[in-house]
C-alpha cells in the first residue's frame, strides 16, 4: 500500500478507499490507482480484508450515496397498496440504511420521463444506481429508457428481464415449487397440480411449470396432473376451471391466487377436507392459507447487494454477464391443508 502511494502521489488512505472501489474517490482517481497496483502486482490479504470487513460492519454506517428505487410496476403506488411488493421495499430500505445509503423513489412508467432529462436527475442529485422493484406483468424494459441501463449501475428484482438482461435477485422458483411439491406429498396428498396464468408462468421462464413437471417423475403416470394455465379465462369462463378439474380430480393445489378459494367453494368443495391449497406465495395478509414464505425483504437486500458491489467496482451499464441472486423460500403451516398429524414421508413409488 505504501509503495502504490509513493508511487500515484495519493495517500495510504485514498488508495485503500479506491482499491476498494470507494465511490468517494473520483472514478479516474480509482482506476489510475488501480492501473499502478497491477503494474507493482498488488494483490490484497484476504484475511485482513475479512478482518477489516468486520471492524467496518460493527461500526455505524456512514452516509455514502443515494441510490434510485424504481417503482417498475404500472400502478404508481404499488409500493404502498400492492400485495407483496412493499415487502421488497422494505429489504431494500433495510439494507441501504445499514449500508449508508438513502434511496430517491421513481415511477417507470411516468409519461414525463425521458432518458436524457431522468440522466440529468440522476447525476445532479448523485445517484449513484438504481433498483427497480414490481415488475410483475412483463420483462422487458421501455425501449426509449435504454440510455439510463448504459449510464448506471442497474438492479431488478423479481424476474429476469430480457433486452436489456440485467442482474437481479429473485425467489429461486424452481426449488421454490419442488419444495411445496415435496411438502403436499409428505401430508399425504396423492394428485397435486400446479394452477397458474400461463403469462405468469412464461414470465419466469417456466420455472414453475418445468419445476412441477420435474417433480412429478417421482409419481407413478397415473398421479400426475397436468397444470391448469388458464387463469386469466377462468375468472370470466368458470367453467373451464371446473371441467379441468373434474377431469384431472387433483387433491390439492399449488398456485398463486386465493381466487381458486371461492371457485372451489361454488364447485361444493371444502377446504382442506375435499382438497388441499398450497399458496406459492404466501402473504401474512392470509397468515391461515398455508404455503411458501418467498421472503422477498431478502430478494430487497439482496439487490441493493448486487448495486453496490457494482458501484464499488466501477461497473456501469448494461453487463455482459448479467448475475442472479436466487433466494430460497419457506414452508409456512396454515389451515388451507391436511393437519401436521397427517404427515408421512414424501416417498412415492414409480411405476
Amino acid at each position: 500500500m505504501s509503495m502504490i502511494a509513493a508511487e500515484t502521489g495519493w495517500s495510504k488512505n485514498t488508495v485503500s478507499l479506491a482499491l476498494r472501489g470507494d465511490p468517494q474517490i473520483p472514478a479516474s482517481t480509482r482506476e489510475a490507482i488501480r492501473l499502478v497496483a497491477d503494474r507493482l502486482g498488488y494483490r490484497p490479504n484476504a484475511v485482513v480484508s475479512q478482518l477489516m470487513a468486520q471492524l467496518r460492519s460493527s461500526q455505524t454506517a456512514r452516509f455514502q450515496a443515494k441510490l434510485a428505487l424504481v417503482n417498475a410496476h404500472r400502478d404508481p403506488k404499488a409500493f404502498r397498496t400492492h400485495a407483496t411488493i412493499p415487502a421488497y421495499v422494505q429489504g431494500c430500505e433495510r439494507r441501504a440504511e445499514k449500508l449508508g445509503y438513502s434511496f430517491d423513489p421513481f415511477w417507470l412508467h411516468d409519461p414525463k420521463l425521458k432518458a436524457e432529462s431522468w440522466i440529468r436527475v440522476l447525476r445532479t442529485r448523485g445517484i449513484k444506481g438504481l433498483i427497480l422493484v414490481g415488475m410483475m406483468d412483463q420483462n422487458h424494459l421501455p425501449p426509449h429508457l435504454r440510455p439510463v441501463w448504459e449510464n448506471f449501475p442497474c438492479v431488478v428484482t423479481g424476474v429476469r428481464t430480457r433486452d436489456p438482461a440485467l442482474s437481479f435477485s429473485c425467489v429461486d422458483h424452481h426449488n421454490l415449487t419442488v419444495s411445496a411439491f415435496a411438502q403436499a406429498l409428505a401430508l399425504g396428498y396423492q394428485r397435486p397440480a400446479l394452477v397458474i396464468e400461463e403469462r405468469i408462468d412464461r414470465l419466469v421462464e417456466g420455472r414453475f411449470s418445468g419445476a412441477m413437471l420435474t417433480a412429478q417423475q417421482a409419481l407413478p403416470r397415473a398421479r400426475r396432473v397436468p397444470a391448469f394455465l388458464q387463469i386469466d379465462r377462468a375468472r370470466t369462463e368458470r367453467g373451464v376451471f371446473y371441467d379441468w378439474f373434474d377431469r384431472h380430480r387433483p387433491d390439492v393445489l399449488l398456485s398463486l391466487y386465493n381466487v381458486v378459494f371461492p371457485w372451489l367453494k361454488e364447485h361444493g368443495l371444502r377446504i382442506p377436507r375435499d382438497v388441499g391449497v398450497i399458496q406459492l406465495e404466501w402473504r401474512a395478509s392470509h397468515a391461515e392459507i398455508s404455503g411458501m414464505n418467498q421472503h422477498n425483504d431478502a430478494v430487497g437486500e439482496a439487490a441493493v447487494d448486487l448495486v453496490v458491489s457494482q458501484i464499488h467496482h466501477n461497473e456501469t451499464g448494461i453487463p455482459v454477464f448479467p448475475r442472479a441472486t436466487l433466494i430460497g423460500a419457506s414452508w409456512v403451516d396454515g389451515e388451507s391443508v391436511r393437519p401436521q398429524t397427517a404427515r408421512r414421508p414424501a416417498v412415492a413409488a414409480r411405476t
